[in-house]
């Protein structure tokens, strides 16, 4: 499987004052990491570690102090490559409100097509095409501000889709939004994935929203100490703790249940359950020993 984004060894800090006299604290320090077309990757780590940092080099952003950022097979370096960088690795912020640009939903779904240049009737088909894909096509002539937290995450969503991107990063796009409209919004991006083909890179402080990733890489003081699947990540319930991280429900339940020695000889303790059904079902087998 090709790559969609690669970063090799990127190191980072931002500028600095002509005051400030201390050296420069590094936010990336030496990060390397692949993100596979079509996959579905979340990004974990306490405030601090790096990880919106490291989402905002995806599409040119935050540029590398050191090392390199490969997107969509350019260089984000090369100036003239950022607006094309941008077509392919949308980008969507934690607070929608700071994307929405027009009064009417589906004019601004429309805004960067119409900076692109977009024929009329493509764009329309485009625009149509995001709203319904994300559920808001009814919502199309109400304003912005008067939908829900979760209606207008989607709505900055479906602005990103409309541009076609091969990938899109979310930078905890969830965090400001009650558990409804946190429902809402992962529907909405596992069926990018899944159904669309869209690479999707989560940011998120969530457990269970990156529960359902195909891959998690945990970061800590700028560096990733941990790149695997959620099951294999998610197992490891004390290296978690230590990095100031929870895991989700379900896998502290099935860790405290093993630790108080109630599995049984049900094999618990080699089970790396992350999500309720498994958790039905392990506790099910322990019931029947």
């Amino acid at each position: 499987m090709d790559n969609i984004i690669t970063a090799e060894h990127v190191k980072f800090h931002y500028p600095q004052s002509a005051e400030d006299k201390n050296p420069p604290k590094l936010v990336l320090d030496d990060v390397s990491m692949e993100v596979k077309k079509g996959e579905f990757l979340a990004v974990l780590g306490h405030n601090g570690s790096g990880k919106s940092t490291i989402a905002k080099h995806f599409n040119a952003i935050l540029l590398p102090t050191e090392g390199k950022v490969i997107s969509a097979g350019m260089d984000t370096a090369d100036e003239e490559k950022i607006f094309d960088i941008r077509r392919h690795i949308g980008m969507v912020f934690q607070n929608p409100d700071n994307q929405i640009v027009s009064t009417i939903v589906e004019e601004d779904v429309a805004f960067a097509l119409e900076n692109m240049g977009v024929d009329p009737a493509e764009m329309r088909e485009r625009v149509d095409s995001a709203m319904k894909s994300v559920g808001i096509y009814e919502y199309r002539r109400h304003s912005p501000h008067q939908l829900s937290g979760g209606q207008k995450q989607r709505v900055a969503i479906a602005g990103i889709i409309a541009m076609r991107p091969e990938c899109i990063v979310l930078d905890e796009p969830t965090a400001m939004l009650d558990p409804h409209g946190r429902k809402e919004v992962m529907k909405t991006i596992k069926q990018l994935n899944r159904d669309f083909g869209i690479t999707v890179v989560l940011i998120t402080h969530y457990m269970e929203e990156a529960a359902q990733a195909d891959r998690i890489v945990v970061m800590d003081s700028g560096r990733i100490v941990m790149d695997d699947t959620p099951s294999e990540v998610f197992s490891h319930v004390e290296e978690m703790k230590r990095l100031g991280l929870d895991v989700p429900q379900v896998t502290e339940l099935m860790s405290m249940l093993h630790e108080c020695g109630f599995d049984n000889g049900s094999g618990l303790a080699d089970m790396h359950i992350i999500d309720e059904e498994s958790c039905a079902e392990a506790l099910g087998r322990m019931l029947a020993q």
